[in-house]
């Protein structure tokens, strides 16, 4: 039976829970044999826990380059800036939410969502949502590092929530630490956003142009030459054109989600649940379709339907495998 994801910030238990099974994921060691030495990160040889595995994911795939040889962070990678970039992200939340579920023994959790449009809405702005107050149920609030919520960091209590991996400031290569989690909210560009996207904004990513070669009435998921200056759905939920919708969102909470290494906010992840809400309503508009198909050109590799998706923990999938997840998972509320 399929879980349903429910609302973050309406949601009580579902808050609860997340914030019971991250603080357990990020107290779990995957097993002896992997630890820094493996991946490698520089420094000592320490074990790697089962959260921070999702961390090294990210940055293993923004550093991948599609094709080789080209600059992963400025262009196409395993998981951004092409049409990869829904479904990779869908994978992983699959994953997280599976290992969510044993960690809190209830298969019937499902990974909540951040409404962040409705939030970029509230009078006394964003930062005065829900999700940020001091509660033991919320993310806490922002500081170099946060100060209030149930993830501060205490040096002297080794079951407090602690970033570990980070990346470099050119996001080329990362190294471990031990720090709080870092956010600035609203910090203005160009090192952030001050604002998150709307309603509005939300909807104007569904005015996509039509298949040319398809149904008249449906709308395209990705364009030639696929990748940042794409006109299809993908790309503008991305927030490539203008600078908005998930890109935003990473840029408004900034700190610890700016960075390759953006999942060490468990923020990350409510965030993603919300931008894969929208990939799914837009589907049941548009149908379950996606480009490019298995004949564009070897420079597409990772990106083309039935092309692997990058994950080095045994998550097996490909775009065409995750464009229907109705099985497993449902939203309480599709936009």
């Amino acid at each position: 039976m399929a879980v349903v994801r429910r609302n973050v910030v309406t949601n009580l238990a579902a808050r609860a829970a997340y914030i019971r099974g991250v603080k357990l994921l990020k107290q779990e060691n995957t097993s002896a044999t992997t630890t820094s030495f493996t991946f490698p990160i520089p420094g000592p040889v320490n074990p790697i826990n089962t959260y921070d595995l999702f961390v090294i994911w990210h940055f293993m795939a923004m550093n991948s380059p599609v094709p080789p040889g080209t600059d992963p962070l400025f262009g196409r990678n395993a998981a951004h800036s092409g049409p990869v970039f829904l479904p990779w992200h869908r994978l992983m939340l699959s994953g997280l939410e599976v290992q969510l579920q044993r960690v809190l023994n209830d298969p019937n959790f499902g990974l909540p969502y951040w409404d962040w449009a409705v939030d970029a809405s509230l009078v006394g702005g964003p930062q005065s949502s829900l999700i940020w107050q001091n509660q033991p149920d919320t993310m806490g609030g922002q500081g170099t590092p946060i100060s209030t919520g149930p993830l501060v960091f205490n040096n002297t209590d080794p079951t407090s929530f602690r970033v570990l991996i980070e990346s470099s400031s050119d996001g080329r290569s990362f190294h471990q630490t031990k720090r709080g989690l870092n956010r600035t909210f609203g910090q203005p560009p160009p090192l952030g956003s001050s604002t998150l996207p709307t309603a509005t904004e939300v909807l104007a990513a569904f005015n996509t142009l039509p298949e040319p070669l398809g149904e008249p009435h449906l709308a395209t998921y990705d364009f030639a030459p696929f990748d940042r200056s794409s006109n299809g759905f993908r790309n503008r939920l991305e927030g490539w054109p203008g600078g908005v919708l998930h890109n935003r969102v990473h840029q408004w909470v900034g700190g610890d989600m700016g960075p390759a290494t953006s999942p060490n906010d468990p923020v990350f992840f409510l965030h993603h649940c919300n931008v894969d809400r929208i990939w799914e309503r837009w589907m049941q508009l548009n149908g379950r379709n996606y480009l490019p198909d298995m004949t564009a050109p070897p420079t597409l590799l990772g990106h083309r339907i039935d092309d692997a998706l990058i994950s080095p923990f045994g998550l097996a999938g490909t775009p065409r495998s995750q464009l229907d997840t109705t099985t497993q998972y449902t939203y309480d509320v599709i936009p």
